[in-house]
């Protein structure tokens, strides 16, 4: 060991909190002992020590040479048994909500980066109508509509028989055969209902440990803006230096909140403290970022009831349509005043998501009982009311061709295509203030992740609808008109896929180029290897001189240029972006100018019409078969551990951040693990007064670093962090400025009592934090570690050494040199400790 190692520090005892990263990890394989017990925690996540150390802290100088090992196992949060699969048909959801928090952070613009959220969450909404309508797509129109009033069609499917109009029994009428075939998208809403409030209570209600009172950064006023204005906002908004500031921000919350009722009046009759000087907390740091039960709730109740108010929509529409050129006044009436109320429960679902964002300033488990109550509830009598309507004896009704829910698709496009720009044109202005160099995409990587979202939704609900046309149709492709039975699904879904074929070959070109890159870039690499090691290693004795492997070398350098693939993803996101929208207005033209299918749409001109056509017939069955391997794939990822570390590092970056624009995304394993290993950490140095090292691996890292921001600002001091593979700067700080940004990053470097970063050139997703120490103590980044460790055989590694990439840090011998260093920084002096602090074991309930 280097003799500038400080010696170990004594009177107290020290703790190392381990967390992992992606792919999970055994407690005995993190604590090197196959007897572990459990500390505190459950099945989902938990902490463990090995059993020899359960009570370890009953007599510290029995470990006074090394600190006690614990691990936070929190893999069960994101993985386990394979039904959770299904939480990959959330994908576009879990996208879009990736798109809220990418925005770059810019000092000054309130409203243009609440203008940034509020686009977010509209977009999100078209998500949600999109899959909705989807699903009404398949049952109202191809199957209750089109195949039950084709004879055709009903007579090859039995199970069809009792809604066929050809036999004339009571379903047979087209509003029965929509009011009954309109439970299953009913049905799909009310499951996503389930999940966003089930997975909410088991993985997000856990409250941060600064509780509701006034904490670091609160200006005691009810700080209850927007979210944008809270969670969002430039951060000298929330200093609040004297009584009629504060004053002034209760009553704007006051304002804000008219629709809580009651609640708003016990807010009004509060008493307004007297504000102090406060230290603002960055965005990590506040008492409510981890605890976004309010919002959820909101948005949860908003996009349950924009479901029921589109298959409402569906259902009534027909009818509608049917009764204005019938002869009942009555019936023609009731249509009409059914599709304006439908319009206007719509807008307002519009107007309670434009008017709240997330509420991060202060702990806020308030509930917003007339949104999240009145909304659902009305929303479905609305829906009940519309199949009362629908179900009413209409005699001579019959169903012909296919339901005019052509221009909704094309709507709910267009739509979107507008919202992404204009969340293009606000994330302009606010990286235009920000001025962050290493922002991926120049700011713009929300707006393009928000298009993929948008992209991955068509895809899956356009897919959906081709397969069962295809299904349904016979030997016909849909819309081909000739040998299909029914007309098939809108001709906007059809142009959708014709253009998939197009965009993977498109694709083709950048991937040659990346192919070629990283083969030009492993051969220049190849000279940096045999100039590094050569000059580093001495041959073994009688070997000669040393000489380079040109094999080994090969494996090292092309492991260093296949490493620097990651840092190219923002420039490929963004050209699959800016594709996908120009193909998707190119479809949206289409299929308006035309009003046909490809195929038939240029007509007879020989070799363009065969293109069409092939490309249509391609695109349809790539979309199903695309959408089946991407279930069946995510069901392997969930049993299958090497297969879930190929994919585990995007599923869970998405689901690290939590819901704030999307209620249908998968969990936010964060709400739970952040508040966990706060808790931990508070607890176990206020009952011991030692001193604690939290030492994060990969994904690991960024919730140690988020869960660091979280501690108060004692606790902070008797803490320092150890990241080693981390993506925080790499990942974290590119895609997501305003959160992991360098002042961010910066400013956590000043909060804990020291830091230290490794990595490697071989590790694709570690990288450096690039943070340098502001009270001359030197970088936060070790020098880069080798790996291999060494090139060839020598006395100490006799046998080949592997490349290790992201993994194994641990096995370095500089992680136990650093994590000594950090643990003799933090002052060892122990406070006064209560008997019953002093009696107890080391079983906590943190």
């Amino acid at each position: 060991m280097s003799s500038a190692t400080p010696a170990p520090q004594s009177g107290g005892p020290a703790l190392e909190l381990l967390v992992h990263g992606v792919g999970g990890a055994f407690p005995q394989d993190m604590l090197g002992d196959p007897r572990t017990v459990r500390i505190s925690g459950d099945a989902q996540a938990a902490v463990f020590r090995r059993t020899d150390d359960e009570t370890a802290e009953a007599d510290p100088e029995r470990r006074s040479d090394q600190p006690i090992p614990e691990a936070y196992c929190w893999s069960n949060l994101t993985s386990g048994n394979s039904a959770r699969a299904l939480w990959l048909l959330l994908l576009p959801f879990m996208v879009v909500n990736l798109a809220h928090w990418m925005r770059p952070r810019a000092r000054g613009r309130i409203r243009t980066t609440r203008l940034y959220g509020v686009l977010v969450r509209l977009i999100a909404l078209s998500l949600t109508v999109l899959m909705t309508a989807a699903a009404a797509e398949v049952t109202l129109d191809l199957m209750a509509w089109q195949c039950a009033g084709t004879a055709e069609c009903s007579r090859d499917r039995g199970w069809l028989g009792f809604l066929s109009g050809e036999r004339g029994g009571w379903w047979s009428q087209p509003g029965r055969r929509l009011a009954l075939a309109s439970l299953f998208p009913l049905a799909l809403v009310i499951l996503l209902w389930y999940l966003s409030n089930r997975t909410w209570n088991a993985y997000e209600s856990q409250r941060p440990p600064t509780g509701a009172g006034v904490v670091e950064g609160d200006t005691g006023a009810d700080d209850d803006e927007e979210g944008e204005g809270e969670g969002e906002e430039d951060e000298a908004a929330y200093h609040a230096d004297n009584t009629t500031e504060a004053t002034e921000h209760a009553e704007d919350d006051d304002e804000e909140d008219d629709e809580d009722g009651a609640d708003d009046c016990r807010e009004r009759r509060r008493t307004v403290r007297p504000a102090r000087e406060t230290v603002v907390r960055p965005a990590l740091g506040r008492p409510g970022f981890w605890y976004g039960r309010r919002l959820v709730a909101r948005l949860r109740a908003a996009h349950t009831a924009a479901g029921f108010l589109v298959i409402a929509a569906a259902v009534a529409g027909p009818a509608a349509r049917h009764d204005r050129d019938g002869d009942s006044t009555l019936l023609d009436i009731a249509g009409r005043t059914l599709e304006t109320v439908l319009a206007l429960a719509f807008l307002f679902v519009v107007c309670v998501i434009v008017r709240r964002g997330r509420s991060e300033r202060r702990f806020d488990a308030r509930f917003d009982r007339a949104a999240v109550s009145a909304l659902p509830g009305s929303a479905l009598a609305l829906l009940a009311l519309t199949l009362l309507y629908a179900l009413w004896d209409r005699p001579g009704w019959t169903s012909a061709g296919t339901l005019p829910s052509e221009w909704a698709f094309r709507l709910i496009v267009l739509a979107q295509g507008a919202l992404t720009v204009a969340l293009a044109l606000t994330a302009l202005v606010l990286q235009r203030r920000a001025r962050h160099p290493r922002c991926a995409l120049r700011g713009l990587a929300g707006p393009a992740v928000a298009m993929l979202a948008c992209a991955l939704g068509g895809v899956m609900s356009g897919g959906i609808a081709q397969r069962v046309a295809d299904w349904l149709d016979g030997p016909g492709t849909p819309g081909m008109d000739g040998d299909g039975t029914i007309p098939g699904p809108p001709v906007l879904l059809s142009w959708q896929a014709s253009v998939i074929p197009v965009l993977l070959v498109l694709l083709l070109i950048p991937a040659v180029w990346l192919g070629v890159r990283t083969w030009l870039t492993a051969r220049r690499f190849a000279r940096d290897v045999e100039e590094e090691y050569g000059a580093a290693e001495a041959p073994l004795p009688g070997a000669g001189a040393w000489r380079p492997d040109r094999i080994r070398t090969r494996r090292i350098a092309g492991a260093r240029a296949r490493a620097d693939l990651t840092d190219t993803a923002p420039w490929l996101v963004g050209l699959v972006s800016g594709a996908t929208l120009l193909l998707g207005a190119g479809s949206l033209a289409g299929s308006w100018a035309s009003g046909e299918v490809p195929g038939e749409a240029f007509g007879e001109s020989g070799f363009d019409e065969s293109l069409a056509e092939a490309a249509q017939s391609l695109g349809s069955w790539l979309i199903g078969f695309g959408f089946i391997l991407f279930v069946t794939w995510g069901r392997r990822a969930y049993r299958d551990p090497s297969a879930r570390r190929t994919i585990g590092i995007l599923w869970d970056v998405g689901t690290f951040w939590p819901r704030a624009a999307h209620p249908f995304a998968p969990p936010c394993y964060a709400e739970r693990a952040v508040p966990d290993l706060a808790w931990r950490m508070s607890t176990w140095t206020e009952r011991t007064g030692g001193r604690l090292v939290i030492s994060g691996h990969s994904q690991g890292s960024v919730l140690a670093a988020s869960a660091v921001w979280q501690l108060p600002a004692a606790t902070r001091r008797r803490v320092a962090l150890l990241t080693y593979g981390s993506p925080l700067e790499r990942l974290y700080g590119r895609w997501f400025p305003a959160y992991f940004g360098p002042t961010a990053l910066g400013e956590l470097r000043g909060e804990v009592e020291g830091w230290r970063n490794l990595w490697r050139h071989t590790d694709p997703i570690g990288g450096p934090v690039l943070v340098v120490g502001e009270d001359g103590r030197g970088d936060v980044d070790h020098a880069v570690l080798k790996d291999p460790v060494v090139y060839g055989r020598s006395r100490a590694h006799p046998l080949p050494e592997p490349i290790l990439g992201h993994s194994d840090y641990q096995a370095d011998p500089v992680f136990a040199l650093e994590r000594r260093r950090l643990l003799a920084r933090i002052d060892p002096r122990i406070p006064q400790q209560s008997p019953r602090s002093q009696n107890s074991s080391g079983r906590s309930s943190g």
